[in-house]
């Protein structure tokens, strides 16, 4: 920049409001600057220029699970708005409890980055505390997380467009597949998804049957295995509601290898329209997840500049229905 200038014939700090596009710099002496940085092949150090307006330019993505579909889509639509803006991603895969707790140890202290994005997991109050000592913004991501501003579908809204249709299909004795993440257990306190199927069942004047309901750890294969265990009951649902997608295909294939057709002797219904459930001819209640991603960043860019956001959006979700449901044998 030195160098610029003096060709220039200004000081340095004209130079550099000149390269940064003040508007308090004479038209004329910008065009003079311009060309003498474009004769020098000078590039502005968008490092330099960063550290110099006291920001990073710098977002930090915490993420638990990399593989899965949901938050490999919802990275990349929040990834898409960031880089429109100009803004890097420093991507945190926190995949166990280690992982985590360094990650919150350690962010603070290098205050790497302008604001903080929390994919699908929740907050403790111990991490809060870290995260409160930048002083930067937070924004959730596929999840409500309290005191921060979110972007998430409405679990017990989506778990009743599930039962419901079921429900409209004459469908009493209806099986439960519930999901859990292993690594939060607790999270949400009370799934919305599970509370769905205990209202409407409620609702319709139907009994809550144990036996019906079967908790696993989120996957294909631990749904496959719940969906063994609730064929092996003397009577047996007619249908199936499923947390997830991933988890009702999994039901599925123990349902064909038992030599059961779909939906003539069994109904299958999950939620999220994974790029499978197309495939698979699977009815679901898809929810919109790389909107989610998207939105997630243009609150986070507002956040940014200073503009008021309000405390969560909520997207909504639509009932796909496909061949995996039908009305009940008579």
């Amino acid at each position: 920049m030195a160098d610029v200038a003096r060709r220039a014939g200004v000081s340095m700090a004209t130079a550099s409001r000149a390269l940064s596009n003040h508007p308090h710099v004479a038209s004329q002496t910008r065009a003079r600057v311009l060309a003498a940085a474009e004769q020098l092949s000078y590039v502005i150090s968008p490092e330099a220029s960063r550290l110099a307006g006291g920001v990073t330019g710098r977002v930090a993505v915490v993420v638990p699970h990399i593989a899965r579909w949901f938050f490999a889509t919802l990275l990349e639509g929040l990834e898409w708005v960031l880089r429109d803006a100009g803004l890097d991603v420093l991507l945190y895969h926190v995949g166990d409890a280690e992982d985590r707790r360094d990650f919150f140890q350690r962010l603070p202290a290098r205050r790497k980055v302008d604001a903080v994005v929390v994919l699908g997991m929740p907050i403790r109050d111990e991490e809060r505390d870290r995260l409160e000592l930048m002083g930067v913004h937070i924004v959730a991501a596929g999840g409500q997380v309290e005191n921060y501003p979110y972007v998430a579908i409405d679990d017990l809204s989506a778990g009743r467009q599930a039962v419901d249709h079921l429900l409209f299909l004459r469908h009493r004795r209806i099986g439960m597949i519930a999901a859990v993440d292993p690594a939060e257990p607790g999270w949400p306190a009370a799934p919305g998804r599970t509370r769905a199927y205990e209202v409407a069942l409620r609702e319709a004047g139907l009994p809550t049957d144990p036996d019906l309901v079967v908790t696993i750890p989120w996957g294909g294969l631990a749904g496959a295995d719940a969906m063994s265990r609730l064929l092996s009951l003397r009577e047996p649902p007619t249908a199936v509601y499923a947390h997830s997608d991933e988890v009702a295909l999994g039901a599925v294939r123990t349902l064909r290898r038992a030599g059961l057709r779909i939906p003539e002797d069994m109904s299958v219904i999950g939620i999220d329209d994974h790029p499978m459930a197309e495939l698979a001819d699977l009815t679901t209640v898809a929810q919109p997840v790389h909107e989610q991603g998207r939105l997630a960043g243009r609150m986070l860019l507002s956040l940014l500049a200073g503009e008021p956001t309000t405390g969560g959006v909520t997207v909504p979700t639509q009932l796909v229905v496909r061949g995996s449901t039908g009305p009940p044998r008579i």
